[in-house]
């Protein structure tokens, strides 16, 4: 659980993004003249609202009606003074969404060090059973196949450091390959030095193009492929490749990245991206102590 003051400190982080935000978006904006417009600001401000989306995921909660109406309402009362009914609060989550996002990627998100971890894991909208009488998600998700099997969703692809900071992340259709989201230039720009992955991610172009970026990707050898040499070190840190699949475990089991109970895209998206967000807010994440690291020796434990 966050304490009171690390709660302080990331509310004043978000109020000034969303000071911050809100002065660019009124200058670059085309305001509609024909719009009714509006001078009483809202009771709950942008960055309330994040905050409170981050505290559910954090909370231990499992629906957030009786987070918000059990908790916030009645025990946060002195940190949340104005609040408005659930009706309301799940109407000023969809206007959040893009100054959230935006959030984690310019404030929340750790640096690279030089040595980074990817891995994807699938976000399933339904069970399989389902899948053909499914409407909420008709024509979005998709139906892919994982190390677990098959499933119907999306998948969230993420790249975390060995401190377990989250470095970027991205959400696609259940069924665009892991290795894809490399390929994007945005996806991998910040990153350099060694990147570790799992099979998956076998690929001599996929290997070349980021190669000439600077960064060099590391994969366990499938069954049918011939052997190559490793050093010591890389094959120190594809033993220590189960971080990120903490990293996984903990977005969904703590944080509740994933569940089956969405009625439209919109709520789906604002429950993933909080999900990180509150991931990112984690006092202590999984992590892996870096003891000497050079060209040619990495010692780990």
């Amino acid at each position: 659980m966050l304490t009171e003051d690390k709660v302080t400190e990331i509310f004043f982080m978000a109020d000034e993004f969303c000071k911050f935000f809100d002065r660019l978006t009124k200058k670059y904006t085309i305001e509609d003249p024909s719009k009714r417009k509006y001078h009483r600001d809202g009771t709950l401000s942008k960055a309330e609202v994040m905050l409170i989306m981050i505290l559910f995921h954090d909370s231990g909660y499992r629906c957030l009606k009786h987070f918000y109406v059990e908790h916030v309402c009645k025990h946060l009362r002195h940190l949340f003074p104005h609040v408005v009914s659930y009706n309301r609060f799940v109407e000023l989550e969809r206007t959040v969404a893009i100054p959230l996002t935006i959030f984690i990627k310019k404030v929340l998100l750790g640096k690279c060090t030089g040595i980074s971890f990817v891995d994807s894991t699938p976000l399933r909208v339904c069970k399989n059973q389902r899948i053909r009488i499914h409407k909420v998600f008709k024509g979005i998700a998709q139906r892919g196949k994982c190390s677990m099997g098959w499933f119907f969703g999306f998948k969230l692809h993420l790249i975390c450091n060995e401190k377990g900071e989250l470095l970027n992340f991205m959400i696609t259709p259940g069924d665009v390959d892991d290795r894809k989201p490399l390929e994007y230039k945005a996806f991998t720009d910040f990153l350099y030095g060694k990147l570790v992955g799992d099979k998956g991610y076998v690929s001599k172009d996929l290997f070349r193009k980021l190669f000439v970026d600077g960064i060099q990707l590391i994969t366990k050898l499938k069954s049918n492929m011939k052997g190559a040499l490793m050093t010591v070190s890389d094959r120190v840190l594809l033993r220590k490749r189960a971080i990120i699949e903490t990293v996984n475990d903990e977005l969904k089991n703590i944080a509740q990245v994933e569940h089956s109970r969405h009625r439209c895209f919109d709520n789906f998206f604002d429950n993933a991206i909080s999900a990180i967000a509150a991931y990112c807010c984690f006092p202590k994440k999984p992590a892996i102590q870096v003891v000497k690291y050079t060209d040619n020796q990495l010692t780990l434990f």
